[in-house]
């Protein structure tokens, strides 16, 4: 299928599929038709290669290599209802070696009540690594859920311990 690429990576292969102006999609398999399903129907038509595709994997082969903010470059489309699409902008707020709980989530997105849907907004996100949704834990501090395993979402969090944040200027 045009649009859609597997790389390898540390965590195992990763697939993306993009459109001609975002990622659409993404995560730890090989299969596309198991992510073709995550992407918003109004989206699926869409699907092609090009510049985003070739973006995509680059910031996923740099992010390996310790650019751990280069996923955030990339240009994402989701489509959901106003929280969640709320709440997908605020996970890519959330940068490399911080860390959110789901209460947080709630209200940074607006809706402080809403820890439910916080977690909902996550398990719904299509966009693995690109929006960061492996950032976000529990209040107790325990890992929560993740698409693509605890293991994957536990060496992602390493990752990004144990490289330094650049430092503002």
């Amino acid at each position: 299928m045009d649009g859609v690429l597997t790389l390898p990576t540390p965590d195992g292969d990763f697939t993306i599929i993009a459109s001609q102006e975002a990622v659409l999609a993404s995560g730890w398999t090989t299969e596309a038709d198991a992510l073709l399903p995550l992407v918003h129907p109004s989206l699926r038509d869409g699907v092609a290669g090009g510049d985003v595709l070739r973006r995509a994997a680059a910031a996923v082969r740099a992010y390996y290599d310790g650019n751990l903010w280069a996923p955030g470059t990339v240009s994402v489309r989701q489509v959901s209802g106003p929280y969640r699409m709320r709440a997908w902008v605020t996970l890519r707020c959330v940068g490399p070696g911080e860390r959110a709980t789901y209460a947080d989530l709630a209200r940074l997105s607006g809706h402080p009540a809403a820890v439910r849907a916080a977690g909902s907004a996550c398990g719904y996100n299509a966009a693995a690594l690109f929006v960061p949704c492996h950032r976000i834990v529990r209040s107790d501090g325990g890992l929560g859920g993740f698409r693509w395993g605890l293991a994957v979402k536990q060496s992602l969090l390493r990752r990004e311990t144990r490289v330094p944040l650049p430092i503002p200027r």
